[in-house]
């Protein structure tokens, strides 16, 4: 993406090319506007606005109502319109109810050839835009929103849309900028203040997001879009109920917005809800089949409630959809180790390394697993990697401890269990340290972790039965 070095504002409201957007819309403004996205409610606000140069015929009215636009939308563009004729071409219907339908890239190549013709037509580049962006291909969104707002750049929707591409790439402070310019055309955008929110969020400034969200409903009280926002921040912040009331209110105004279900399922999963979270699993998995995501919530969640092969089928499922994704193999692996199909476990963490070679922890599950299952040079060869991925890791240290201690490599294990005692004292790491201290010979020492061990815990036997053992052996060489 073309980035933006700096931005600023200081002179926005007052540029006189925020005028040159004035003109009435054409046929093929309104058609594309509808294609790329932009709302019903906005695009009857464009056609009071700005008039329309276009005659609704009963064709066209039954044209609109297939692509996504509603009768009060129509009614609006047939009462403003002027006298001035403009006609779409018969090409652009195919494009838009591809668009409608979600298969973006059969309408992508409509407007390509529409370009062609029509290279200065900002509204086509500003669908092209869109289209690009609902593939994720957001250089070439960037691209196109820039083309529209070079040759429309009063229309507040190119910059909504560049403020979206931005906000995707993780850049706020350029996010709020264009969608501050958006506002600064029309301060009653409901976009623009979802778009101003959505940078403010980027940017870590919740409460600032929160109040933009509330202006966005101000002006559109019904956008799931804002309220999935609105759940999304307060997530962030940690009012795990208030979020659950955004997403379900999203799921309200819109059912088939999976994303919401989607993250509501996250929720409930992290109350204990899991056969909740499952119902709203399955419902995203309906509205959207192929995202992995999906299937990767829903196998934890089977795993969660103990039932493991509904789980590994749908992890199977999951690569089977999208065999290139790159997750679900650690979530495969936990549940093969729920089940002790040790090898099948590790098949699985090994392919999730070669996604992630740097993950400590597939590297220190995979060390644990190869060590149960007897192969100790290789599993010490990932717990060593495992630690040095991650040296503040007082399990890692623990285990790799463990694995030297049970190849007789005493110095090095004592090492490792008095390191992972620095970053975690806890009485199971004395007690570890003391048997490894046993070993050496360093009895008295052994003796002083195993005290604190029993301290710590003062209920657990076993601490206090290795003390007495220890001091019983220890009476016994000293009579000797």
């Amino acid at each position: 993406m073309h980035k933006l070095l700096t931005f600023f504002l200081a002179v926005v409201c007052t540029c006189p090319c925020l005028a040159e957007a004035r003109e009435p819309l054409t046929c093929t403004d309104t058609v594309a506007l509808l294609a790329g996205g932009v709302s019903n409610q906005r695009l009857g606000e464009l056609a009071q606005e700005r008039k329309v140069s276009f005659q609704v015929s009963e064709v066209m009215q039954r044209n609109l109502l297939k692509a996504g636009s509603d009768v009060a939308t129509v009614q609006k563009l047939k009462a403003n319109r002027v006298n001035v004729a403009s006609n779409c071409s018969p090409a652009i219907w195919t494009g838009v109810f591809s668009a409608h339908q979600g298969n973006y890239s059969r309408a992508e190549d409509v407007f390509r050839k529409l370009i062609e013709d029509n290279p200065k037509t900002a509204a086509l580049h500003f669908a092209l835009a869109y289209f690009r962006q609902q593939q994720g291909v957001w250089d070439e969104a960037f691209d196109e929103y820039s083309t529209s707002k070079e040759l429309m750049p009063g229309l507040p929707e190119t910059h909504i849309g560049l403020a979206q591409v931005f906000y995707q790439s993780n850049d706020g402070d350029n996010a709020i900028g264009e969608a501050r310019t958006a506002l600064s055309i029309d301060p009653k955008n409901a976009e623009g203040h979802r778009l101003l929110g959505l940078g403010l969020y980027s940017n870590g400034e919740s409460g600032a997001a929160m109040h933009a969200f509330r202006e966005a409903l101000r002006f559109q009280p019904d956008n799931a879009n804002t309220y999935y926002d609105i759940g999304m921040t307060l997530n962030d912040k940690g009012d795990s109920q208030a979020a659950t009331d955004a997403y379900r209110k999203a799921i309200q105004l819109n059912p088939a917005f999976w994303q919401a279900h989607n993250n509501l399922g996250i929720l409930l999963h992290d109350e204990g809800k899991l056969n909740e979270a499952i119902a709203q699993y399955k419902e995203a998995k309906l509205l959207a089949p192929k995202e992995p995501t999906i299937r990767n919530n829903l196998g934890n969640t089977y795993y969660d409630k103990g039932e493991y092969e509904v789980a590994i089928a749908e992890f199977r499922e999951l690569f089977r959809v999208d065999p290139n994704w790159k997750g679900g193999h650690s979530g495969l692996a936990k549940v093969f180790l729920a089940k002790r199909d040790y090898q099948s476990a590790i098949e699985q963490l090994k392919l999730a390394i070669i996604d992630n070679p740097t993950a400590s922890a597939e590297h220190r599950v995979l060390g644990q697993v190869l060590q149960l299952t007897h192969q100790q040079q290789e599993g010490l060869r990932e717990l060593r990697i495992a630690v040095e991925l991650d040296p503040d890791s007082a399990i890692a240290h623990h285990l790799l401890g463990t694995a030297l201690f049970e190849a007789n490599n005493l110095a090095a294990a004592s090492q490792e269990f008095h390191e992972s005692l620095r970053l975690e004292p806890s009485a199971e790491n004395h007690y570890f340290l003391a048997a490894c201290l046993m070993a050496m010979g360093h009895d008295n020492e052994a003796l002083a972790e195993l005290e604190l061990a029993s301290s710590m815990k003062p209920g657990q036997n076993l601490y206090r039965a290795r003390k007495e053992e220890l001091l019983k052996l220890m009476r016994d060489n000293k009579v000797q």
